[in-house]
Protein backbone atom coordinates (compact mmCIF):
# COMPACT_ATOMS: atom_id res chain seq x y z
CA UNK A 1 0.00 0.00 0.00
CA UNK A 2 2.68 2.32 0.76
CA UNK A 3 4.14 1.67 -2.62
CA UNK A 4 1.38 2.70 -4.18
CA UNK A 5 0.87 6.31 -2.53
CA UNK A 6 4.86 7.10 -3.03
CA UNK A 7 4.62 7.05 -6.69
CA UNK A 8 1.48 10.37 -6.89
CA UNK A 9 4.34 11.94 -4.43
CA UNK A 10 7.25 11.06 -6.78
CA UNK A 11 5.32 12.48 -9.62
CA UNK A 12 4.51 15.74 -8.58
CA UNK A 13 8.49 15.95 -7.49
CA UNK A 14 9.31 15.58 -10.94
CA UNK A 15 6.83 18.27 -11.59
CA UNK A 16 7.37 20.26 -9.46
CA UNK A 17 11.47 20.22 -9.61
CA UNK A 18 13.18 20.45 -13.50
CA UNK A 19 16.11 18.95 -12.38
CA UNK A 20 14.59 15.80 -10.95
CA UNK A 21 12.54 14.83 -14.77
CA UNK A 22 15.96 15.22 -16.29
CA UNK A 23 16.64 11.95 -14.31
CA UNK A 24 13.43 10.01 -15.92
CA UNK A 25 14.11 7.58 -18.91
CA UNK A 26 11.46 7.90 -21.85
CA UNK A 27 8.56 4.91 -22.25
CA UNK A 28 9.93 3.90 -25.49
CA UNK A 29 11.63 0.34 -26.69
CA UNK A 30 14.84 1.51 -27.51
CA UNK A 31 16.14 3.74 -24.32
CA UNK A 32 18.62 0.91 -22.78
CA UNK A 33 19.73 0.40 -26.68
CA UNK A 34 20.41 4.29 -27.21
CA UNK A 35 21.63 4.39 -23.85
CA UNK A 36 24.33 1.30 -24.78
CA UNK A 37 25.58 3.00 -28.24
CA UNK A 38 26.19 6.64 -26.70
CA UNK A 39 28.40 5.18 -23.69
CA UNK A 40 30.26 3.23 -26.30
CA UNK A 41 30.66 6.22 -28.71
CA UNK A 42 31.71 7.98 -25.46
CA UNK A 43 34.64 5.45 -25.06
CA UNK A 44 35.09 5.53 -28.90
CA UNK A 45 35.48 8.96 -29.20
CA UNK A 46 37.72 9.14 -26.29
CA UNK A 47 40.15 6.60 -27.49
CA UNK A 48 40.54 7.57 -30.78
CA UNK A 49 39.53 11.64 -30.95
CA UNK A 50 38.47 13.52 -33.70
CA UNK A 51 39.13 10.36 -35.53
CA UNK A 52 36.00 8.58 -34.40
CA UNK A 53 33.59 11.20 -36.27
CA UNK A 54 34.24 9.07 -39.96
CA UNK A 55 33.11 5.75 -38.47
CA UNK A 56 30.29 7.64 -36.55
CA UNK A 57 29.18 9.27 -39.80
CA UNK A 58 28.88 5.88 -42.08
CA UNK A 59 24.98 4.89 -42.70
CA UNK A 60 24.11 1.36 -41.82
CA UNK A 61 27.28 1.04 -39.27
CA UNK A 62 26.95 0.06 -35.50
CA UNK A 63 26.77 3.91 -35.12
CA UNK A 64 24.38 5.47 -37.56
CA UNK A 65 21.09 3.56 -38.65
CA UNK A 66 17.29 4.06 -39.49
CA UNK A 67 16.91 7.37 -37.87
CA UNK A 68 19.50 7.09 -34.92
CA UNK A 69 22.45 8.71 -35.41
CA UNK A 70 25.06 10.81 -32.89
CA UNK A 71 26.16 14.62 -32.40
CA UNK A 72 28.80 16.03 -30.41
CA UNK A 73 28.21 19.22 -28.30
CA UNK A 74 31.59 21.37 -26.90
CA UNK A 75 30.28 22.73 -23.38
CA UNK A 76 30.20 26.11 -25.16
CA UNK A 77 27.53 25.02 -27.49
CA UNK A 78 29.32 24.71 -30.52
CA UNK A 79 28.08 21.22 -32.22
CA UNK A 80 31.47 19.60 -33.27
CA UNK A 81 30.30 16.70 -34.94
CA UNK A 82 26.22 15.92 -36.19
CA UNK A 83 26.18 12.75 -38.61
CA UNK A 84 22.97 13.41 -39.97
CA UNK A 85 23.11 17.30 -40.47
CA UNK A 86 26.39 18.33 -40.90
CA UNK A 87 26.06 21.87 -41.69
CA UNK A 88 25.35 22.14 -38.15
CA UNK A 89 29.14 21.41 -37.51
CA UNK A 90 31.05 24.42 -35.94
CA UNK A 91 28.40 26.78 -35.02
CA UNK A 92 27.32 28.17 -31.87
CA UNK A 93 23.89 26.46 -31.13
CA UNK A 94 23.66 27.24 -27.74
CA UNK A 95 20.68 29.62 -27.76
CA UNK A 96 18.56 27.37 -30.55
CA UNK A 97 15.01 27.24 -29.51
CA UNK A 98 12.44 23.82 -30.88
CA UNK A 99 9.47 24.90 -32.19
CA UNK A 100 8.10 25.03 -28.54
CA UNK A 101 10.79 27.72 -27.35
CA UNK A 102 12.76 25.11 -25.34
CA UNK A 103 16.52 25.62 -25.79
CA UNK A 104 17.98 22.49 -26.20
CA UNK A 105 21.57 22.69 -26.17
CA UNK A 106 21.21 24.11 -22.81
CA UNK A 107 19.56 21.43 -21.29
CA UNK A 108 22.36 19.07 -22.61
CA UNK A 109 24.99 21.40 -20.94
CA UNK A 110 23.40 21.75 -17.75
CA UNK A 111 22.20 17.78 -17.70
CA UNK A 112 25.53 16.19 -18.26
CA UNK A 113 27.10 19.16 -16.11
CA UNK A 114 24.93 18.26 -12.75
CA UNK A 115 24.25 14.84 -13.33
CA UNK A 116 27.25 13.20 -15.87
CA UNK A 117 24.49 11.60 -18.18
CA UNK A 118 20.62 11.79 -18.86
CA UNK A 119 17.55 11.94 -21.45
CA UNK A 120 16.14 15.66 -22.96
CA UNK A 121 12.74 15.67 -24.94
CA UNK A 122 12.47 18.58 -27.19
CA UNK A 123 10.68 18.43 -30.65
CA UNK A 124 13.20 18.40 -33.99
CA UNK A 125 12.84 16.88 -37.18
CA UNK A 126 13.67 13.51 -37.97
CA UNK A 127 16.93 13.11 -40.93
CA UNK A 128 15.17 14.81 -44.18
CA UNK A 129 12.33 16.14 -42.82
CA UNK A 130 11.16 19.56 -42.15
CA UNK A 131 8.45 19.18 -39.45
CA UNK A 132 9.78 19.18 -36.33
CA UNK A 133 8.29 16.00 -33.85
CA UNK A 134 8.72 14.44 -30.37
CA UNK A 135 12.65 13.71 -29.95
CA UNK A 136 13.86 12.25 -26.81
CA UNK A 137 18.09 12.03 -26.54
CA UNK A 138 19.92 10.17 -24.09
CA UNK A 139 23.31 12.77 -23.71
CA UNK A 140 26.57 12.06 -21.93
CA UNK A 141 29.40 13.76 -20.74
CA UNK A 142 32.92 12.69 -23.16
CA UNK A 143 35.98 13.93 -23.97
CA UNK A 144 37.50 15.69 -27.50
CA UNK A 145 40.85 16.50 -27.88
CA UNK A 146 41.20 16.84 -24.43
CA UNK A 147 38.26 19.08 -23.84
CA UNK A 148 35.42 18.54 -22.24
CA UNK A 149 31.99 17.97 -24.35
CA UNK A 150 28.76 15.36 -24.90
CA UNK A 151 28.43 12.93 -27.26
CA UNK A 152 24.17 11.87 -27.52
CA UNK A 153 21.73 10.03 -29.61
CA UNK A 154 18.03 9.85 -29.96
CA UNK A 155 14.95 8.67 -30.57
CA UNK A 156 11.98 10.21 -32.41
CA UNK A 157 8.53 9.24 -30.78
CA UNK A 158 5.20 9.29 -33.09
Amino acid sequence: MRALLIWPVLLLIGAACPAFGKRLRPVVHQAPEIETLVNRASDFLEERGTGAFADFRSKGSPWRYGDVYLFVVDMRGIVLFNAAEPDREGRDLLGERDANGKQFHRDFIDTVSRFGSGWIDYMFPKPGQSVPTVKWSYVCQTHVAGSEALIGAGVYVE
